[in-house]
């Protein structure tokens, strides 16, 4: 009787995380995929299905926003970069202002927990490809 607990258990489980990835999303507000924007830039992000919180906040259904700049996705398993690459808003900030250089950049957004760890299953957004002007 046991065993079928523990696997009714894990089925719940694996239900609600289906679940509560499918109603979770992080998108690009500001900029739009194709926009031609100025090398200073404003970028907003988007949420929805979580609540955005301050790094080093363990409640569940949060998380914070993590831009990923002409690279791919992180490992999953650990903590998001900090690099020129993998800029860090763990203050749980919703928008910023960057400067790029010149030419064709793709972006793309990646939820953190309050340990900077991508959720199990990961929140990602689309990547986005803009063009900056000389």
């Amino acid at each position: 009787m046991k065993r079928f607990t523990n696997i009714i258990s894990l089925a719940f489980l694996l239900l609600m995380s289906s679940v509560y990835a499918g109603d979770s999303r992080v998108f690009f507000i500001k900029p739009s995929n194709g926009d031609v924007v100025d090398r200073t830039f404003e970028v907003v992000f988007g949420i929805s299905g979580m609540t955005l919180a301050p790094a080093g906040t363990y409640d569940s259904g949060t998380g914070h926003h993590h831009l990923i700049i002409d690279a791919p996705l992180p490992d999953l398993s650990m903590p998001v970069p900090a690099n020129k690459q993998y800029l860090h808003f763990g203050k749980g900030q919703d928008k910023t202002m960057i400067t790029l250089e010149p030419g064709n950049h793709k972006l793309q957004m990646i939820l953190g927990d309050g340990n900077h760890i991508p959720h199990s299953p990961p929140i990602y957004s689309e990547i986005i490809e803009i063009e900056v002007k000389p």
